[in-house]
């Protein structure tokens, strides 16, 4: 597997984890920056915000303050489906295997 393409479904993954722990409020888009990248995974806002745009498009989450400086998201019933294992999780999204 490509190695580009794993890191890019483990972020979406990540966000979808931080936007899940940080219901019910939307969180902010440095938040989320902080929360998902590090040493093992740097993250550019830029790619932050393309993978934002991916799971918005998936109808998973709900970003706002596109014409500020600083976007929040927040989680679709969706998104919460996914990310509490609750829906099975098309491809695209590393989510780890259910394993309880």
């Amino acid at each position: 597997m490509n190695l580009e393409k794993k890191r890019i479904e483990v972020l979406r993954w990540r966000i979808l984890q931080t936007l899940n722990v940080g219901r019910p409020y939307p969180v902010s888009e440095e938040v989320i920056m902080a929360t998902v990248g590090g040493e093992d995974m740097p993250v550019t806002p830029r790619e932050l915000r393309r993978e934002m745009d991916y799971l918005e498009d998936r109808k998973l989450i709900v970003t706002s303050g596109r014409d500020t400086a600083c976007w929040s998201a927040d989680l679709t019933h969706h998104g919460v489906d996914v990310a509490e294992y609750t829906v099975e999780c098309l491809p695209g999204i590393a989510r780890p295997a259910k394993y309880w």
